[in-house]
């Protein structure tokens, strides 16, 4: 396979050595080496002007939300809500408001899982997930159909990591209730057909929630476009902090879901015989929320927005494409996971070497990949394997660390084969 490194180069509006300098993380060296990340899968970096916003809200703005008469207060509540509006032009969403402020994708996830299975299930009922789901799509519906007597259904994969579109349709029937599937694969890259899967099923009057986790950094999102019920995205995926994330819900889906929890901010008026539930968003953030984060990761999504998501998918898929030609020289190493649609990470197998034995000797060369069962021990199963090995990427890295990688698994294969 035949690259041109210039057309990736290109691909992208800033220079990459250029762009990793607002990384102050990616300036380590590790045992001496300089640090190439590529584990971005799990979590991306932060440019500074994520850390920096962190400090300027504890320097400045430090106060609860919503409740306060005082400066502080009002300042860090129209923060919070400006970033809101940030978000909600992010992914497109209609309404600011349809947006709710959470830990990330498996709270969000959890969320609707438990307040749909209150709202709609019941013995007999069914849910959808896909082959390739993180444990976060998978194990919120089954303890939620376990609770109510429903049945957990799986649309299958081909070897090349691809879904079974036609085995999706049949499993489609008066039973489902609801239909979960993640955008992106996170051990495989796959990109899955996530608008045809949410028509077929608007088709069947079945609403559908996406795991937008592995998506939201690499590529553009549009909510009214795909048409999706539900969408759940975490910040410290896109260059944002840790526990905190959003999910998107439609309206008129959030409208008459029960709350998920009780306490401050989510009530109207409390008496010891009833309670009157708030407006949304409010409804679905009880108590005081993650603050800092949530005001913060509009310096992410304005990151993001600012690099422009286009380019930032047209750069990592020449990255991609540059690693795979690469790894197809290599007779001792098994990409798994071949879909022609990937973003985001690339996992291989080594023939006759342990996945962990080849991340800690990456590891010793300054080089940081991800290597295990990713969450996703399905996957592994179905593949037949203990584990891959994951590089992933993020719009800060370079061609020249992805040949730096290239050359440090051949002297770690070299010690091990």
């Amino acid at each position: 396979m035949e690259v041109n490194t210039q057309d990736i180069t290109r691909a992208f509006i800033h220079n990459g050595e250029a762009l990793a300098q607002q990384f102050p993380a990616l300036q380590q060296y590790i045992y001496g080496k300089k640090l190439v990340y590529l584990d971005n899968s799990a979590t991306t970096q932060k440019p500074l002007s994520v850390i920096n916003a962190i400090s300027d809200y504890y320097k400045t703005i430090n106060s609860n939300i919503h409740r306060g008469v005082h400066h502080l207060s009002q300042k860090a509540t129209d923060a919070y809500e400006v970033s809101r509006n940030t978000l909600a032009a992010l992914i497109n969403a209609r309404k600011a408001h349809e947006l709710i402020f959470t830990k990330g994708t498996t709270d969000g996830i959890n969320m609707i899982a438990d307040v749909f299975g209150r709202y709609a299930l019941k013995k007999g009922d069914s849910v959808i997930i896909s082959a390739m789901e993180h444990h976060s799509n998978i194990v919120p519906w089954q303890m939620i159909c376990e609770r109510y007597g429903a049945t957990l259904k799986v649309i299958p994969m081909t070897q090349d990591g691809v879904l079974i579109m036609d085995d999706y349709i049949k499993l489609l029937d008066s039973t489902v209730k609801i239909v979960a599937v993640t955008y992106v694969s996170n051990s495989l890259g796959s990109v899955n057909p996530v608008k045809e899967i949410i028509r077929l099923a608007h088709n069947n009057g079945t609403p559908v929630l996406i795991d937008a986790a592995q998506a939201v950094q690499h590529m553009p999102i549009d909510v009214q476009d795909l048409d999706c019920d539900f969408l759940a995205i975490s910040g410290h995926k896109m260059y944002g902090p840790t526990g905190i994330g959003i999910l998107y819900g439609k309206e008129e889906w959030l409208e008459k879901l029960p709350p998920y929890q009780g306490g401050g901010d989510m009530i109207k008026t409390v008496t010891f015989e009833h309670t009157e539930y708030n407006e949304l968003p409010f409804k679905f953030e009880a108590g005081t929320p993650h603050i800092e984060g949530a005001i913060v990761l509009k310096s992410a999504a304005d990151f993001l927005t600012g690099l422009g998501l286009d380019k930032i998918a047209a750069f990592e898929h020449g990255l991609m494409t540059y690693l795979t030609a690469a790894l197809q020289e290599f007779p001792e190493v098994d990409i798994i996971g071949k879909a022609k649609d990937k973003s985001g990470a690339l996992s291989f197998v080594v023939k006759g070497a342990h996945p962990y034995d080849v991340g800690v000797l990456l590891d010793k060369m300054g080089i940081a990949v991800r290597t295990g069962h990713h969450c996703t021990q399905p996957v592994m199963d179905f593949f037949g394997v203990p584990g891959t090995i994951r590089a992933s990427f993020a719009a800060y890295n370079t061609l020249d660390e992805i040949d730096y990688f290239v050359s440090s698994l051949k002297r770690a294969l070299g010690m091990l084969l």
